[in-house]
């Protein structure tokens, strides 16, 4: 049946027509001047303005009371976001949590916070915001408990130190409260909770331990040079290789609060350090980020990338390749391998480290697609500008022992025979130099010349048939390339890392007045020379059978004692020599022990090492 409208109803109808059309109209012009994240080539764009960006600050409630004064810490936040975010936009966050933001500053050039009449930030340390805000992230700075502006006392990576971490990873998807300086509550309803933690060293060390958690809303970590085991950091099977007192004054370092604020928590530091012992024990297992109580890493869900020195001596290289071996087999990772000494990718390749770094964050906390999973897992650094590719770390290899012999060369066959040399205190130097020369201090050791480069990728072993003539000694042993090459020079802080400044600055991302976003441009320091210590091991022979017990030897008694050396990843080219030396404690690695004195003598049958090679070993 045909339905007949009337002059009233079809006014109304065209009414409702006009405002549909109307609120359609209004929704698409809406929809079209919504701010939005670009996406070109695979990565996102600058399209975000820096200058006018959002700059504020907050405290976070945290679950720990360092201080013991009664109340939770509070963790404090400065943050810079890009203006549209929280109207209509939510964007993903960078976090940088630090101790060093008094003392000594931030990054290689020592950068320190600047602050406005409101208390907000006019300079963010380090480039992260420069670059990544325009881009349509939020960049945010943490304070770590016990320093700067957050209450509590450091405890030296302690639990607080961690958890502090994880209550802004918390706060930003909404599960810990937060406050501004009027103590009114903020929610972070400005972001998607998804969170990327980086940092180098101490702050390396926060990303791996807010990760062990297994805190939800961290989506990856970008560890540099960053440890795993605070009992790594101080101490080397037994042996302590920084000074007495150093875990309260890291603490002290870091907190420029008056002593008596936190005397009490420096004191329980002294006492459960135990520097008279060496030993591993509670205090430590606390801050073992591996497999402690409060983080372990089969609890990590982030994904990771990594970056590692071989020749750092202050976080050494089994700090990362522990860990990594620990992590459950689906956490996504990936790691740059340097032969740099205690620095950040940024001043030693930095085009390729922005390009790569960017890529990796788009991808993990944006879900950009772009080929960064599809590269290989692996960049290693063979020597100076030198860089390979590989699936994973450590390449594949081949175990093959080498045993020292009564002439002094290296093979492959057992020999008989012993040597013997008085365990002292030597620099590596002194220990490598003119190898062929007899001394009452070491044993040296050397294969022939080879035939075809070698690569060692992986972990040493070592194995000791040995007697002292005291309960206990620093055993050392050192692995050392023979053969004049240029290489990398000055891996220790006062040689630059590995690095030299060459003049000029890079401005990376947009700068406004206070926040410039440049920085100096570096490039490899490298010395020719006629030998490399390619990697080195220490252990007490009193904590041979463990580190949580002093085990005196009977002296005059044999013992076969084993251990790891640090990993490597080292290329020794034809016609190089590679050499063995038995020594005792290493000047360069250590501060506290002088040298115990004894006379260790070492049965050669019963001694050998265990190299991991990509292509084998060319000798008999």
């Amino acid at each position: 049946m045909r339905m007949h409208m009337s002059y009233v109803q079809r006014r109304r109808l065209l009414a409702a027509v006009a405002f549909a059309t109307v609120v359609a109209n209004a929704t698409a012009t809406n929809a079209a001047e919504k701010p939005a994240i670009e996406v070109s080539g695979g990565v996102t764009q600058p399209v975000f303005s820096y200058e006018d960006a959002i700059r504020e600050h907050v405290r976070v409630q945290s679950t720990v009371d360092s201080d013991g004064d009664g109340k939770k810490d509070l963790v404090r936040v400065d943050i810079i976001r890009p203006k549209e975010s929280g109207s209509g936009l939510k964007v993903p966050v960078i976090m940088h949590e630090s101790p060093y933001y008094d003392d000594p500053g931030v990054g290689f050039e020592l950068e320190h916070k600047k602050y406005d009449a409101s208390g907000n930030l006019t300079k963010f340390p380090l480039f992260y915001d420069n670059y990544f805000v325009p881009r349509g992230y939020a960049f945010v700075s943490v304070d770590m408990i016990g320093t700067r502006l957050s209450d509590g006392c450091p405890t030296s990576y302690g639990a607080s130190d961690v958890l502090g971490g994880k209550a802004v990873i918390d706060w930003l998807n909404g599960r810990a409260a937060a406050y501004d300086d009027n103590g009114k509550p903020v929610k972070a309803s400005w972001t998607t909770g998804r969170t990327a933690m980086i940092g180098q060293s101490y702050e390396g060390a926060l990303a791996i331990g807010v990760a062990g958690t297994g805190v939800k809303g961290l989506e990856t970590i970008v560890p540099l040079a960053g440890f795993s085991s605070g009992y790594g950091m101080w101490r080397a099977n037994g042996t302590l290789t920084w000074f007495k007192g150093g875990a309260e004054w890291q603490a002290d370092r870091v907190d420029l609060d008056p002593a008596e604020k936190c005397g009490a928590v420096r004191r329980q530091l002294a006492i459960g350090s135990d520097d008279e012992t060496g030993d591993y024990n509670a205090f430590w297992r606390e801050r073992d980020y591996r497999a402690g109580p409060i983080s372990n890493a089969r609890k990590v869900r982030a994904s990771v990338f990594t970056v590692v020195g071989m020749q750092d001596r202050n976080v050494t290289a089994d700090q990362f390749s522990t860990w990594w071996a620990g992590l459950p087999r689906n956490v996504q990772r990936k790691v740059w391998v340097t032969q740099y000494g205690h620095l950040d990718p940024f001043y030693a390749r930095r085009d390729m480290w922005i390009d790569t770094l960017h890529q990796w964050l788009d991808h993990e906390l944006m879900g950009v697609s772009n080929d960064i999973m599809r590269r290989p897992r692996a960049d290693v650094q063979l020597g100076p500008d030198r860089w390979i590719t590989q699936p994973d770390w450590p390449a594949p290899a081949q175990k093959v022992t080498l045993w020292p012999r009564q002439d002094g060369s290296l093979g492959r066959k057992p020999s008989t025979g012993t040597g013997s040399y008085l365990e002292t205190r030597q620099t590596e130097v002194a220990m490598a130099t003119d190898p062929g020369t007899a001394s009452p201090y070491r044993l040296a050791y050397l294969t022939p010349p080879l035939e075809n480069a070698v690569r060692l990728s992986g972990t040493p072993s070592v194995s000791l048939r040995l007697k002292l003539d005291k309960p206990t000694a620093n055993l050392g042993v050192m692995l050392v390339d023979y053969g004049t090459d240029t290489r990398i020079h000055g891996v220790d802080p006062a040689g630059g890392q590995g690095l030299k400044f060459i003049g000029g600055e890079d401005c990376v991302g947009e700068s406004t007045t206070d926040d410039d976003g440049c920085y100096f441009r570096a490039a490899d320091n490298t010395v020719t020379s006629g030998f490399q210590v390619i990697t080195r091991g220490v252990l007490d022979a009193q904590n041979h059978k463990s580190l949580s017990r002093a085990t005196p030897l009977t002296p005059g008694k044999p013992y076969q004692i084993t251990w790891s050396m640090l990993p490597q990843d080292y290329e020794l080219k034809a016609g190089h020599r590679l050499g063995l030396v038995l020594t005792g404690t290493n000047d360069d690695i250590t501060d506290a022990e002088p040298g115990t004195g004894a006379k260790v003598t070492v049965d050669l049958a019963g001694t050998s090492i265990s190299l991991p090679l990509v292509n084998g070993m060319p000798i008999e």
